[in-house]
């Protein structure tokens, strides 16, 4: 997906001021399992996926806690370094071979003091992250686990192919021998 493309799914800017934000992006490419954030770190940068899937974790003492993953158009942002330049809770990790746009989270910032089309796209970015966020809270609260995976099959149903079963029973809280009886439940 291409950064035009991306950029008007957020909110559609006038050509000018889409022409200012894209000279602050540019494209990086980095490897599978590449960890593109680290919890506990300030993340000075938010990124575009342009091709490929991420997964947003938590350690554990014991494991690893899948809650997202984003795919070709999504956006990855620490919503915690954005909003309060503080240290973000989650972790970033390449799940394919991946082509990201970046773009520094104070270039961005600058551009909302410059341009109300950019104050209002930043206002839209943070609105539809904030709505991702309430969406996956009231999926984890009130649907059960069969519930989740039939959204995953009706939402994302490429991820389902793409993302080891491992990652995606860790994203619906249960454990891959409880994933494989709802996948044999399902068919």
């Amino acid at each position: 997906m291409d950064i035009d493309q991306i950029l008007d799914r957020i909110y559609v800017l006038p050509e000018a001021s889409k022409n200012a934000l894209k000279h602050h992006i540019q494209e990086v490419s980095h490897p599978k399992y590449f960890c593109l954030m680290e919890a506990d770190k300030i993340i000075p940068h938010i990124y575009f996926i342009r091709k490929g899937i991420v997964r947003a974790y938590a350690s554990t003492a014991e494991n690893d806690i899948t809650f997202w993953f984003g795919s070709e158009g999504e956006t990855i942002v620490s919503m915690k370094s954005y909003v309060e330049d503080r240290p973000g809770y989650e972790s970033i990790e390449l799940l394919e071979d991946c082509d990201l746009y970046i773009l520094k989270t104070e270039s961005l910032k600058k551009l909302f003091n410059e341009d109300i089309h950019m104050a209002n796209w930043g206002r839209k970015f943070a609105e539809k992250e904030l709505v991702k966020t309430e969406e996956l809270i009231i999926s984890r609260q009130f649907k059960t686990s069969l519930e989740r995976y039939k959204d995953l099959m009706t939402n994302k149903p490429d991820l389902l192919k793409r993302v080891q079963l491992g990652h995606i029973a860790s994203y619906l809280g249960i454990t891959q021998v409880s994933l494989s009886r709802i996948r044999a439940e399902i068919k």
